[in-house]
């Protein structure tokens, strides 16, 4: 197996600086996502690692070998893509078997590992059918079963589960995630799916327009977001962001808006003084770590009932502060009606302040 380092990365086409200045270290046998919203850079990253394309300039390391100027037949990957890429002519079994052939192995050694990786997937029993007889299912397993075959060092995805249906997505996630683990593949996985992202990496590296955000792990990067934007990227449904000032009371402090004040204690208050560039802040709440309460209690906000989503399990009630919607979770068995009147009491513990300016965590 092995290790990757990218240091100080970067792809220009012309001005556009699709990846700037990235620098990861993914570690041997790690399952690592690249997430970001459409045109961020994670394909761009991964197509530089496979040695598709050439940075414009940067290092890429192997262990601790630069592979930066090595073709990819010599970088020893195995990449599966959006679209499957499975040859129409061919049965399952020679798609298989494609890449081993390239290398000139033995008949023997070639339909063992075959018939290894198609039980190991589970299509065994369609080794002999064309693509066009497969589930997009069956067709992606064929795809990864082929990636599989050559044994490769560094298993590189690009939204490999995007074109399936949600139901499967959820069960083919668990499947790539025992299937890593269990093959100890170090793995670079290219996703907008947040919920694809934490579900399967051990660490997620979060970019937005070629620039890397935060790299951490789920718990982390859910926990404690770096800035505005990944703390609006993870998480469904998203943070709530209320903008304010900061109000200095005797024995107290007071994040203040138009509609409503919120005290934020001395200690809390001192923090995010202490932290502050310019006078306005951001407070954010997560949909989860906040209560609906009928009645008014000491440090709660008022709002209006906009639009109730039931979700079963739970219910997303669109709360109006002000002509703001925000979104909170609560208990399927609440009553609420729209129009009416409630009350807000958010979990202290878990909200988060940023800067205005800078975007960055205060806290």
């Amino acid at each position: 197996m092995v290790s990757v380092r990218l240091i100080n990365l970067c792809k220009y086409f012309g001005k556009v600086k699709a990846v700037d200045q990235l620098n990861l270290e993914i570690k041997d046998r790690e399952f690592v996502a690249l997430l970001g919203p459409s045109g961020c850079g994670k394909t761009t990253t991964l197509l530089m690692i496979a040695g598709i394309y050439k940075p414009t300039k940067g290092k890429i390391y192997f262990d601790e070998v630069d592979v930066t100027n090595w073709p990819p037949k010599d970088r020893n990957i195995g990449m599966v893509f959006q679209s499957y890429a499975l040859y129409p002519h061919l049965s399952v079994y020679d798609n298989i078997a494609f890449p081993l052939k390239l290398k000139k192995a033995p008949k023997n050694v070639i339909d063992k590992k075959v018939k290894e990786v198609a039980k190991l997937l589970r299509i065994d029993e369609l080794l002999d059918r064309k693509p066009a007889q497969l589930s997009g299912g069956q067709k992606q397993r064929v795809a990864l079963a082929r990636a599989l075959a050559k044994e490769p060092d560094l298993f590189l995805m690009d939204e490999p589960l995007s074109n399936l249906d949600a139901k499967l997505r959820v069960f083919m996630r668990a499947e790539l995630k025992r299937l890593q683990k269990e093959l100890g593949i170090t793995t670079i996985y290219v996703t907008h799916d947040q919920v694809e992202a934490m579900s399967m990496a051990d660490r997620i590296a979060v970019l937005n327009a070629g620039r890397l955000q935060q790299y951490g792990t789920p718990d982390e990067l859910y926990g404690k977001p770096s800035n505005l934007f990944v703390a609006g990227f993870i998480g469904a449904p998203p943070m709530n962001f209320v903008e304010g000032s900061l109000v200095e009371e005797p024995n107290d402090y007071l994040f203040v808006t138009n509609e409503f004040k919120l005290s934020l204690g001395l200690e809390l208050g001192e923090l995010v003084k202490k932290g502050m560039k310019t006078s306005r802040i951001i407070l954010g709440f997560r949909p989860e770590h906040v209560k609906i309460l009928i009645k008014p209690e000491k440090n709660t906000i008022k709002a209006k009932v906009y639009v109730i989503e039931p979700l079963g399990r739970d219910i997303i009630v669109n709360v109006k502060i002000g002509d703001k919607v925000y979104k909170v979770i609560a208990p399927p068995d609440i009553v609420l009606k729209p129009g009416q009147d409630i009350w807000l009491k958010l979990d202290m513990d878990k909200i988060h302040i940023f800067d205005k300016k800078t975007e960055k965590a205060i806290i």
